[in-house]
């Protein structure tokens, strides 16, 4: 009786075994490939502080529309420290049902005040299922005093009035009881005046802080700057930023807005965040 021939299963057998492995390596591979993909850079939540003039989250919402201009497939996303809906606790409790995992902070705010140094960092740590940079507020920065400048030319500054000796410009701000927040406005309103070209620029706070606008006015006309104006340390209309301007004996700027120097400084803030801070490190990053 002729023994059965095994050859044939031997074979069979062992390319089934290497099939077998083959297929478990692509699918290794398949896995890492998928781990690797890039995943969708964080979500920019600028950051207004609120306002009941029904001009300021229309203005803003104008300037994220520059903003994701910018930056075409980038989730930009509006929240309010108070006053105006959605608000930042809103917004991160919203983020966060959708599965989201990262989220810079962008202030749109001039100074490290208060609500830069506590209010955002609060909100953060009270979504804790998000890894949360935040960002610096928007000054001082050369692209802030672009904005300033431009929205003084838009009002009627003009080279002349730069080479005069009696004009003059208030930096009119919101105000803070914060020394950092008052020398970051300080700051912003010395780089002003070199962009004006020696200008003297006197900072002015609507509250928590001195001078007032009216007082500063009254500061620069002592050293003989009678023709003064005023310019807008404002992201949106409001009342502080209606005040201020009323005060103006000249030229008011109108608040920045929509300035395309502010949604390049938008994203240049939520781009240093990244690069700077850590996920989880809720220390402002500059």
């Amino acid at each position: 009786m002729t023994e059965p021939d095994t050859t044939f299963d031997s074979t069979a057998e062992l390319l089934g075994r290497i099939t077998a492995q083959l297929g478990s390596q692509l699918s290794h591979l398949h896995r890492d490939s998928t781990r690797r993909r890039p995943t969708s850079p964080p979500t920019l939540i600028a950051v207004g502080h609120g306002s009941r003039d029904p001009r300021a989250r229309a203005t803003l919402a104008l300037l994220l529309d520059r903003v994701r201009e910018l930056r075409p497939g980038l989730d930009v996303r509006l929240a309010h420290i108070e006053l105006n809906a959605p608000l930042l606790t809103e917004t991160l409790a919203g983020l966060t049902e959708e599965g989201g995992r990262d989220a810079v902070l962008v202030p749109l705010l001039f100074g490290r005040g208060y609500h830069v140094k506590h209010d955002l960092p609060a909100a953060a740590a009270a979504a804790p299922a998000l890894r949360t940079r935040i960002a610096a507020p928007l000054g001082p920065h050369p692209l802030l005093v672009e904005a300033l400048a431009d929205r003084l030319a838009e009002a009627g500054w003009t080279s002349a009035d730069s080479a005069s000796r009696s004009t003059g410009v208030v930096l009119a701000a919101a105000g803070s009881r914060d020394p950092e927040s008052l020398a970051d406005i300080r700051h912003t309103a010395a780089l002003l005046g070199e962009r004006l070209g020696g200008v003297p620029v006197l900072p002015a706070y609507a509250s928590a802080a001195a001078p007032t606008v009216p007082e500063a006015l009254r500061m620069l006309a002592a050293r003989g700057r009678h023709r003064i104006a005023v310019a807008s340390c404002f992201t949106a209309p409001g009342l502080f930023a209606t005040r201020a301007a009323a005060h103006a004996p000249w030229i008011a700027a109108t608040p920045l807005g929509a300035h395309p120097a502010l949604a390049r400084l938008v994203l240049h803030r939520y781009d240093r965040a990244l690069t700077l801070a850590a996920p989880r490190e809720l220390a402002v990053s500059r």
